[in-house]
């Protein structure tokens, strides 16, 4: 068994080929490339130079041209730089890791699955992270309208983001410690919790489903309608006002004031007091909504 172990690991070696210090160009340059490293290179003046790739570990280099990525399986990316025209880099790839990268162009990531992101900063992340599957950031700033739209399974820690529209539709995500300057943002969402972050954007999570938030500082102008099932655990909410409108199912204990609440449909909101206060349709059965000040 130790010497089947040892040619298997001399086999591995000797297969693996690495390119270093080069300066790539054209299109397609590394096309179909496998089993590779490449160290301190450019790719520059070509599109998709590693279309079609498997098995690429790329450190120390720099993409100047669009789409570098695609169709790649198990691509291993670190310390590198996609400068402003590498845009639509790495859609329709799998099993994608990026460490300590500067990526300067929009439109990244879409329909992946299984991508891993530390370190690293989308300088413009418009329509950045859309259909994903699988996704785990860490310590990650981007700036950006409409990041990671009708993506799902995601899981976000120590993460900045400066863009409206963000996480529309999505799915099964978790995210601790941000900081969202966002309007619109968790529109459409499905299975939500957002833990120790500061959310400040109009309009929060309308249309959503099961959304939780603990911890939370938020500011919202009209944010939180339109939602079924709202849980909200020691969290702050300041200059808010017309919340809860048409919310179903919520769970709230608020540890500020609610400066206004119109029309919620059921649930319990505690709070240290209460605003402006409208339940002025006569649809709604107010008995089922209870408001509790906790001064």
């Amino acid at each position: 068994m130790h010497r089947n172990t040892i040619k298997k690991t001399h086999l591995q070696k000797k297969t693996m080929n690495t390119i270093a210090q080069q300066l790539l160009t054209g299109e397609r340059a590394l096309f179909q490339a496998k089993d590779l490293t490449i160290d301190n290179c450019v790719f520059e003046d070509g599109e998709s130079p590693l279309k079609e790739s498997r098995n690429i570990t790329v450190n120390d280099s720099v993409f100047r041209w669009k789409y570098p990525l695609w169709y790649s399986e198990n691509s291993t990316v670190r310390n590198c730089l996609f400068d402003f025209d590498a845009h639509a880099a790495f859609w329709y790839s799998n099993h994608m890791t990026f460490t300590d990268c500067t990526i300067q162009a929009p439109k990244e990531f879409r329909r992946n699955h299984d991508v891993t992101i530390t370190n690293t900063s989308f300088t413009n992340a418009e329509e950045t992270l859309w259909n994903c599957e699988d996704v785990t950031l860490d310590h990650v700033s981007a700036n950006g309208d409409y990041f990671a739209m009708n993506s799902r399974n995601i899981t976000i820690s120590d993460f900045q983001l400066t863009g409206n529209y963000c996480f529309d539709g999505c799915r099964d995500l978790v995210i601790d410690h941000a900081r969202l300057l966002s309007k619109d943002a968790f529109w459409n969402c499905e299975n939500v919790t957002v833990r120790n972050s500061f959310i400040s954007g109009e309009y929060l999570a309308w249309n959503t489903k099961n959304i939780t938030f603990e911890n939370c500082t938020i500011e919202s102008l009209q944010g939180l309608c339109y939602i079924d099932g709202l849980t909200m655990r020691d969290c702050r909410v300041i200059n808010t006002t017309r919340a809860f409108e048409y919310c179903s199912n919520i769970d709230a204990q608020i540890t500020t004031r609610v400066d206004g609440i119109v029309n919620p449909i059921s649930g319990t909101i505690r709070a240290t007091n209460f605003g402006d206060v409208v339940q002025n349709d006569p649809a709604i059965d107010t008995a089922n909504v209870h408001l509790i000040s906790e001064q």
